[in-house]
């Protein structure tokens, strides 16, 4: 008789919430909408309990709000709210990335390397979901290289909110490969250890971040491209 193996419940509901997160992010629930659990269940296969847990995950990282007598919603960001938000983040990236070029250690760049080398493959096939996961992965080495645990937290804390906008802004081929040559830049500057070049990039690379988002927002383009479909 075959070994039932079972999943202990605390990594069930992550598991549970590293897929809810990501079809937030890659907007296949649309900001606003409305979390129905009975669909959520049946589509991820698992009970309410680890649904529920997940979404308490989501909710304090910022990317789920719990209203009074609507239940669960993605958090839907007005123009403002993003603007505030991504200057605060940009802030945030530029301390760190001055401080990872300070502080960095040859592995931890040899890491990096190799990220952003596979970054470029998906960038290359034109998979935007490997390409953000990567992108993010990145972005968190980077904070994680600055060496100060409070302006990690922070930074995790705010970029919560940001994560499909981060997604979504590089719907446009140009500003996709803008991204991409940033990067290139962040790589070269790191491993020069050339901390204000480091931190003039990651704010530049923030406000181009933001300045798509806002242009997607005003156009009224800011959806999954499977949604875009749907509604055209």
């Amino acid at each position: 008789m075959a070994e039932v193996i079972s999943i202990p419940r605390q990594v069930l509901h992550q598991e549970v919430a590293t897929r809810l997160r990501q079809r937030i992010v890659e907007g296949h629930i649309a900001p606003g909408a409305k979390l129905n659990e009975r669909e959520l269940s049946e589509s991820l296969k698992v009970s309410r309990t680890p649904l529920r847990e997940a979404i308490k995950m989501l909710a304090a990282e910022g990317l789920v709000e719990l209203l009074p007598n609507r239940g669960a919603v993605a958090v839907q960001l007005s123009e403002q709210d993003v603007a505030d938000t991504f200057d605060v983040i940009a802030g945030l990236e530029g301390q760190a990335g001055e401080l990872a070029a300070q502080r960095i250690t040859d592995s931890e760049l040899s890491e990096l390397k190799a990220l952003h080398y596979e970054m470029l493959a998906a960038y290359t096939r034109r998979d935007l979901s490997t390409y953000y996961r990567i992108n993010a992965q990145i972005h968190t080495l980077i904070n994680l290289a600055a060496g100060n645990a409070v302006l990690t937290q922070t930074w995790r804390t705010v970029n919560a909110r940001l994560q499909s906008l981060r997604f979504r802004s590089n719907f446009d081929a140009d500003k996709w490969t803008r991204a991409v040559d940033e990067h290139e830049r962040m790589v070269a500057l790191l491993a020069k250890r050339d901390a204000a070049g480091m931190r003039a990039v990651m704010v530049e690379h923030l406000q181009h971040k933001r300045d798509a988002v806002l242009e997607l927002m005003r156009s009224g383009r800011l959806l999954h491209p499977a949604a875009q479909e749907q509604q055209g």
